[in-house]
């Protein structure tokens, strides 16, 4: 009996331990999870490779890197202000996996893709910035034997089908008229000697192909009034645009998507990125404190 006693005892003991263990992990778990208050909460910037985003690393104070799931998140302040920077890798579907992770880990209240874009509208040239008013998936949407028609996809959240187009937040789109008016860009080196980079509000198209050639430029244009082209911005939008997320896609040209955009790219991708990163520090330089987001109409549907 006195044994049995004593194992009692123990198991209790042991009991106690493990409950005790096990409410102290759940607190921390929740504690760790738990979306940060609207003060707190950073603005993500993404870009889809190093080059995008590296610019824009250097200038943080603060810094802080980590790896979740694999992918390089580095956060801090930005004039002042907290963000959290990533590149997303190159396509849709990367771009997207990137962006579900940082949104479930680090809650912010805005999310700025910048980076490099092939020129659709030909009256853009290599350096120039667009300022995406409305992006979309340029390789969504029905093909039959008249040619592809661009469809919504359909939200799992709301089980509605999306808009062909995803506007821009109208805050941020504002921001960034502000900002394109008072940042000081690096200037185009041509065979005419220098350009200074235009830049204009407009139209940006994405899908999983790197666009070389002025027929599907022309085609882009046609179907899509599209001003530029590439793979990542419309993807992030979708999410932000599902989960309520103020959004703007910001692209700086850096060929014009023709039989020479493989070599155009690689004389303009750089200088490209650094303008497109610049408005995005002028944004960033004058984003104010805002309220609990409302959930846009879209959302106030959603299923139980």
């Amino acid at each position: 009996m006195l044994i049995q006693e004593k194992l009692m005892k123990r198991n209790k003991l042991a009991l106690m331990v493990l409950t005790c263990s096990t409410l102290l992990f759940t607190a921390c778990n929740s504690e760790l999870k738990k979306p940060a208050s609207q003060s707190q909460s950073p603005t993500a910037i993404l870009g889809a490779i190093p080059e995008e985003v590296v610019m824009l690393e250097g200038q943080l104070s603060k810094k802080n890197e980590r790896s979740i799931e694999g992918i390089k998140f580095v956060d801090g302040q930005l004039m002042g202000r907290n963000v959290v920077i990533a590149p997303t890798g190159a396509g849709k579907v990367n771009a997207a996996m990137t962006t579900a992770i940082l949104i479930d880990n680090f809650h912010p209240k805005q999310v700025i893709f910048t980076g490099i874009a092939g020129a659709v509208n030909p009256q853009l040239s290599p350096g120039d910035i667009v300022i995406a008013e409305k992006t979309a998936q340029h390789d969504y949407g029905v093909f039959t034997t008249a040619g592809l028609e661009n469809k919504g996809t359909i939200n799992p959240i709301t089980e509605q089908t999306n808009p062909v187009f995803y506007p821009a937040d109208p805050a941020l789109l504002q921001l960034a008229e502000s900002a394109a008016q008072n940042v000081a860009l690096e200037k185009i080196k041509t065979s005419e000697g220098e350009r200074a980079p235009g830049i204009m509000k407009g139209v940006v198209v994405t899908g999983d192909i790197f666009v070389a050639s002025p027929e599907k430029c022309e085609e882009l244009r046609k179907n899509l009034g599209a001003d530029a082209v590439e793979m990542e911005g419309a993807a992030v939008a979708q999410i932000c645009y599902q989960l309520g997320i103020p959004c703007i896609v910001l692209r700086s040209i850096s060929d014009n998507a023709n039989e020479k955009a493989t070599e155009d790219i690689q004389k303009f991708y750089k200088i490209a990125a650094m303008n497109s990163a610049s408005i995005v520090v002028g944004i960033v330089k004058n984003l104010s404190p805002s309220p609990e987001p409302v959930a846009p109409k879209h959302l106030k549907k959603r299923h139980k």
